[in-house]
């Protein structure tokens, strides 16, 4: 286990204390600012609470699609969601946190936005309803490890002009997967038609524990090809990635075209697709 991921969860878990809401409810709407003085003094962070007609909709992570990390580029994410309230929304009020775990008590894994509890972030859409957006910076080297790959979720939070408040600790779930990558290499080139054609490549994936890339071992991968003359391409065959991740295969040279190995991609890694390698049949 990386320590300053556990630590950088921990901190988080902290930092969610907007569930200070163990505050009397006529403070409620002071929720964020509390919620800061919770997380210093490492509060703990609880499940749903409701009071009132503040509702929280429509949690949109990462314009809807996977969060896809590699091993040390910063990657950006956008938390969206719609607040309402009879009496209106605090700007101030809306919150999230993004997690890894059965739950926020439990997290071992999470990343907090680059506003701090109390900042705007959200904005007026009628006098009932606010747009909140919050912006992440998911840096692998500190925020990740290969045990938080998969399914995380989202806490939020938002509170009405009148004290009215709602947290939601499972307002969404989204996945977090390491950043895969698919080589392909077709040879002879020239070949004979007839001959053998062998087709190498290797199926690797982000290691957030080392900062490196590794070999994804056991994998299903499809070689796929397509006619020089032809517009798309065919399935040739399936193969599993060997221990180190390579891949390697034969076909029997036809005609001029293009090799490619695609990988479907599971709940822990993107699917992704080779550049295509093409091979002179003469």
């Amino acid at each position: 286990m990386r320590i300053r991921a556990t630590a950088a969860a921990l901190s988080v878990s902290g930092a969610l204390a907007l569930t200070a809401f163990t505050v009397p409810v006529a403070q409620a709407a002071d929720g964020p600012q509390a919620a800061a003085a919770a997380a210093e003094a490492g509060t703990s962070a609880g499940a749903d609470e409701q009071y009132g007609d503040t509702a929280i909709s429509n949690v949109v992570v990462n314009g809807g699609k996977d969060v896809v990390a590699g091993i040390s580029n910063l990657v950006p994410v956008k938390v969206t969601f719609t607040a309402t309230d009879n009496s209106g929304i605090d700007n101030t009020s809306g919150y999230a946190v993004l997690y890894h775990g059965t739950d926020l008590d439990n997290s071992d894994a999470g990343a907090a936005p680059t506003q701090d509890p109390g900042a705007t972030t959200c904005t007026t859409v009628s006098a009932t309803t606010a747009t909140c957006t919050l912006t992440f910076s998911i840096d692998p080297t500190v925020d990740l490890a290969n045990y938080a790959a998969g399914s995380w979720k989202v806490w939020a939070i938002a509170s009405g002009k009148d004290a009215d408040y709602t947290v939601r600790e499972n307002a969404k779930s989204f996945g977090m997967k390491r950043y895969s990558k698919l080589t392909t290499n077709a040879s002879p080139e020239p070949v004979k038609k007839g001959a053998t054609i062998t087709v190498t490549g290797l199926l690797s994936r982000a290691n957030w524990d080392t900062s490196k890339y590794a070999g994804y071992t056991g994998q299903s991968v499809t070689l796929q090809y397509r006619a020089k003359t032809a517009s798309t391409y065919t399935n040739v065959k399936t193969i599993t990635s060997s221990s180190t991740g390579t891949l390697k295969t034969t076909v029997t040279a036809s005609a001029d075209g293009y090799f490619r190995y695609k990988f479907a991609g599971t709940s822990t890694t993107p699917a992704v697709t080779s550049t295509s390698d093409f091979v002179d049949v003469q």
